[in-house]
């Protein structure tokens, strides 16, 4: 009889020592996961880790700006965005009120939704602004570039790098099996929020202070149709006593779905610490900001966190780079953070892309810096600026001085009197609520972004700067550093944007008749140069004649176009040597001269 031998007990694979790449990203929010798509879209090795167990699980940043749409529509994602996203005429009656059910005090028709502020939106962009809130748009990009090739892994907690000439080792710690391990890679990105470890640990200098008021959300559900249906908003602000200690200027009740889940900012004396937060101090916010007491009311969460006004001078460090809030700290107000984040990951993964694969030479990565930092001070110093712009509505309103609630009403309702006073209190209130178009109306804010950097070859143009108001209105421009103009153009029978021509991670030059000469330097050239000739009897044609308009060149003349759709080179005319002024242009660009 044969002794029975007892199988080897099967062993889990030893994890390896170092986990290699060629970009690691730490963090998976907006900042995080674009990046990772973009790297992924354009075939570039990368790793996320997130020290969370899931992506966000809270609404948290929602506004969704033309330009993101813009990234997003090239990175092959606009459309699974719009189908989850509020559209736009949901978003835009944004409302004043003592609480849902009480009075009304005025609106903003706001985010596009003025018939003339429409017109500049249809003008500017082929893409719609939305309201996305985070839990849904985290999935959207992270799930694409995760079947694009990016590894992520869950509860993985970045705790330090060092660096030196070729690359970065990270040391990371797995949170469910409490070891330790390293991931060398050649770049890392620090998406990590707010409170980056990665940018502290790389010594980014910053500007501004953190901490300068207090902040509540409440996510909660309740059917508000009766209140908001009529008044279709993202945004209702509530003038309430104790609305103007700490916060974001006011009460606000923001639509997170519409109309039955939402999200409550509430101040609170950031001196005095936040307060408990418990279901039940939750829902007395919840009801005095709404007004009614009856209707049923689910709390989901509560957290606290502070108004910061800071922002990094630089967004770099040798081979590690910082994005997102790691390096613009800023409030909610004019819907800015994850639109300024994306951005900046857009701005930097093709940059990357081409210095990994030898294209460019690491000094093109200066320009991330000397490009997004400036964007990331504007974004900081006007939402923190958006908040101060609502204490005109409370002074309109004699609501700034001590008082008790009572007298604040009564100061709301003398607004009714037939008096001289009453009318110059109306005609306050009615001025400072139009002000407010800065904070819900500040197109050029997200469109007039202006880079200067060595990515980018002046023409010899005199700048002429904006004929209106550049934060409240786009003024689209072809000069050398300004985002490609946005015209419709026809290719046989398909409609598209001319940003449709450009952009999957290579340089375009734009064309028309009798620029032969600008076709044949791009086909010259040692990295791939797409070519678009618009004009009559051409590939594309300009049937409204909108291009001739925008483009501010001649048929023969030529724009160079970056991957990420800003324009690097311009010529206004034919020129005998155009292989050797695109050349020139394409190793300034490329960091090569």
């Amino acid at each position: 009889m044969s002794a029975s031998v007892s199988p080897s007990p099967r062993r889990s694979p030893p994890v390896p020592t170092v986990v290699e790449t060629d970009v690691l990203i730490v963090g998976s929010g907006p900042a995080g996961a674009s990046a990772a798509l973009a790297l992924s879209t354009y075939g570039v090795p990368n790793i996320v880790v997130t020290r969370y167990a899931r992506l966000a699980d809270t609404p948290r940043a929602h506004i969704t700006n033309q330009r993101t749409m813009e990234v997003l529509r090239d990175l092959g994602v606009e459309q699974e965005v719009v189908a989850q996203a509020t559209p736009q005429h949901l978003m835009g009656n944004t409302t004043f009120c003592t609480s849902l059910a009480g009075e009304e005090l005025g609106r903003v028709r706001s985010w596009g939704n003025d018939p003339l502020v429409q017109a500049e939106h249809e003008l500017a962009s082929p893409t719609r602004m939305c309201d996305m809130p985070q839990h849904l748009m985290e999935p959207v990009l992270v799930n694409a570039a995760v079947a694009r090739g990016t590894r992520l892994r869950f509860e993985t907690e970045y705790l330090s790098h060092t660096q030196d000439a070729d690359g970065v080792t990270a040391t990371v710690r797995d949170r469910l099996r409490g070891d330790t391990y390293e991931i060398r890679a050649r770049y890392l990105i620090g998406a990590d929020g707010g409170r980056s470890k990665v940018a502290a640990d790389a010594g980014l200098p910053m500007g501004g202070q953190m901490g300068v008021a207090g902040s509540i959300n409440i996510v909660f559900e309740a059917d508000l149709t009766r209140y908001t249906a009529h008044r279709p908003s993202t945004l209702y602000w509530v003038l309430a006593p104790g609305a103007t200690v700490g916060g974001i200027g006011a009460g606000l009740v923001r639509c997170v779905r519409p109309w039955t889940e939402w999200l409550i900012v509430w101040g609170y004396d950031v001196t005095a610490g936040a307060p408990d937060l418990t279901t039940e101090y939750a829902e007395s916010v919840v009801r005095k900001l709404v007004g009614d007491d009856d209707i049923p009311v689910t709390i989901k969460s509560s957290s606290a966190w502070t108004v910061n006004e800071m922002y990094a001078e630089s967004y770099a460090n040798g081979r590690v780079f910082c994005a997102g809030d790691a390096v613009h700290r800023h409030p909610p107000s004019n819907g800015l953070g994850s639109n300024t984040s994306i951005q900046d990951a857009y701005n930097l993964a093709w940059k990357l892309k081409l210095v990994l694969d030898g294209t460019a030479h690491p000094r093109l990565l200066d320009s991330y810096t000397a490009e997004r930092a400036p964007i990331g001070r504007q974004v900081v110093t006007r939402a923190n600026q958006s908040i101060r712009e609502t204490a005109p509505v409370f002074e309109a309103l004699d609501g700034l001085s001590p008082q008790t609630p009572e007298q604040l009403w009564a100061n709301i309702a003398a607004r009714k009197d037939g008096t001289e006073a009453a009318a110059k209190q109306r005609a306050e209130l009615r001025e400072a609520i139009a002000f407010k178009a800065y904070e819900f109306n500040a197109h050029g804010v997200d469109l007039n972004q202006r880079y200067a950097s060595g990515a980018i070859v002046p023409d010899g143009t005199p700048d002429q700067g904006f004929a209106r108001d550049p934060e409240l209105h786009h003024q689209p421009s072809s000069r050398p550093g300004a985002r490609l103009p946005h015209a419709w153009i026809t290719s046989g029978s398909r409609t598209l944007s001319t940003l449709d021509t450009v952009g999957r991670g290579r340089f375009t030059l734009l064309t028309g008749i009798g620029g032969e000469g600008w076709v044949r330097a791009a086909s010259a050239q040692d990295i791939p140069v797409a070519t678009v000739v618009i004009g009559p009897g051409q590939e594309y044609e300009d049937p409204y004649g909108d291009w001739a308009r925008l483009s501010e060149i001649s048929d023969a003349g030529a724009l160079l176009v970056r991957p990420d759709g800003f324009v690097a080179f311009r010529h206004a005319s034919a020129a005998p040597d155009a292989g050797e002024l695109l050349t020139d242009a394409l190793r300034t660009v490329l960091g090569q001269a």
